[in-house]
């Protein structure tokens, strides 16, 4: 599929859209995305692919080593002075993924393990603005948490050739191998049912056809409506609709109803 130039593509991870929060504190902000909140069931695992993906260019075939990290560690600079990083709302939702204890892999064919390992290394994940303590104080609800690595929110990280199939089989084996000694791994593993992947070559949609892992084609980069276009998918083969959303939301204003009542 025809690819933008990386150097028009690659734009700043700090430049991440915190700016549209809605004015209703209550409400979830704009930058996280909706089926993380609506409380209905959500993947055990969710995995992307790297090129085009999480981030627009390929690490084997654009970057010229060495690299050096930005001062704000928000991209690295290769040889040639080109910048590389995150598509611009791929960090807040890494951030608001780990934050809800949501597993997350990496499942990439590149020819370059050791440069996108560097760079995911190098890379910092900001803390999305409203969460941020406040200089006068804040609330309780507002954190001092710093920026963490990106290679930190990837519990798998498959990156080497070959056919993603392999690199499901071989997290669905670490999975069962964490299992036994990391809290958050369902005991038994998890089923390849249970694993979501965002992926922007259809030729991997073997992985669904084969495995049974539901693929979600990304055409332009992950955002937070590709992800809940992706969970959305997964939910309907599981016979859950977006009519269940209300549902769920009626469901638990009555609990809070009922608690108050009995006071």
């Amino acid at each position: 599929m025809p690819r933008r130039s990386f150097q028009t593509a690659t734009l700043n991870a700090a430049s991440t859209d915190t700016s549209a929060l809605t004015s209703n504190e209550n409400a979830p902000p704009k930058s996280i995305p909706s089926t993380f909140t609506d409380s209905l069931p959500l993947p055990s695992l969710i995995v992307f692919d790297l090129d085009y993906t999480l981030w627009p260019f390929w690490i084997d075939t654009h970057c010229t080593p060495p690299l050096k990290v930005n001062k704000d560690a928000t991209g690295v600079t290769d040889r040639y002075g080109d910048t590389y990083t995150f598509y611009p709302e791929v960090p807040s939702i890494l951030y608001e993924a780990k934050r809800r204890n949501i597993l997350l892999g990496l499942a990439s064919r590149t020819h370059a393990p050791d440069l996108a390992n560097q760079t995911l290394r190098a890379i910092n994940v900001p803390v999305p603005e409203h969460y941020l303590k406040k200089q006068d104080g804040g609330t309780s609800e507002k954190t001092e948490e710093k920026p963490q690595k990106a290679i930190t929110f990837f519990t798998f990280r498959e990156i080497y050739p070959g056919e993603k199939t392999r690199h499901f089989r071989q997290i669905q084996g670490s999975a069962k191998t964490l299992a036994r000694k990391q809290e958050g791994i369902p005991k038994d593993g998890i089923a390849y049912e249970d694993m979501l992947f965002f992926d922007d070559e259809a030729r991997n949609r073997n992985v669904e056809r084969e495995l049974g892992v539901t693929f979600y084609l990304v055409r332009d980069g992950v955002t937070r409506d590709e992800v809940d276009a992706g969970v959305w998918a997964w939910r309907k083969k599981r016979g859950i609709s977006k009519a269940d959303v209300q549902t769920s939301s009626t469901n638990a204003t009555s609990g809070e109803s009922s608690e108050i009542s009995d006071d």
